[in-house]
């Protein structure tokens, strides 16, 4: 199993980077070319999501990206820092509770209002991500949360 990982400023301009880089490390895994593009965008608005959440929440730790290659599949998963919603045992909720960010609408320190367009977003790019990626898993503690998405590699096909 191979991995590579990156960590970059939750800054709007590293998400291309971390893009390029995916797609890259996916050719180089086996990845069908034909797949690439979802790799690309699904890559990408993870990114963007995590840079999100960082900058809506003040959180100054960098946004990480794991690609893992394994025998059958090729495997990303980017990582936040924001503690999903209810895991702040000083406020009543379970600590390490996995739940979806998002499900809690206007329950967040910047208000109501900015807290629902916030919401949205969140929703729309984890709409978009289950659009272009079969496998996609989303977890969320009071450590931060995860998307992992994964592709099956192409066989290698043996020459005679």
């Amino acid at each position: 199993m191979t991995t590579v990982e990156l960590r970059f400023s939750a800054q709007p301009e590293h998400v291309r980077t971390a893009r390029l880089v995916a797609a890259a490390v996916a050719r180089r895994a086996g990845v069908d070319e034909a797949v690439l593009d979802e790799v690309r965008l699904a890559v990408g608005e993870a990114c963007s999501r995590a840079v999100g959440l960082h900058r809506s929440h003040g959180i100054t730790a960098p946004v990480s990206v794991v690609l893992i290659e394994e025998e059958k599949s090729f495997s990303v998963e980017v990582g936040d820092e924001v503690p999903g919603p209810g895991d702040d045992p000083a406020l009543g909720g379970p600590a390490g509770a996995s739940a979806t960010r998002g499900a809690t609408p206007g329950a967040g320190l910047d208000g109501p209002d900015h807290e629902s367009d916030a919401d949205g977003e969140d929703e729309m790019g984890l709409a978009v991500i289950s659009g272009l990626v079969d496998d996609v898993e989303v977890r969320s503690g009071a450590n931060g949360g995860v998307i992992r998405m994964s592709w099956p590699k192409t066989p290698a096909t043996a020459l005679p």
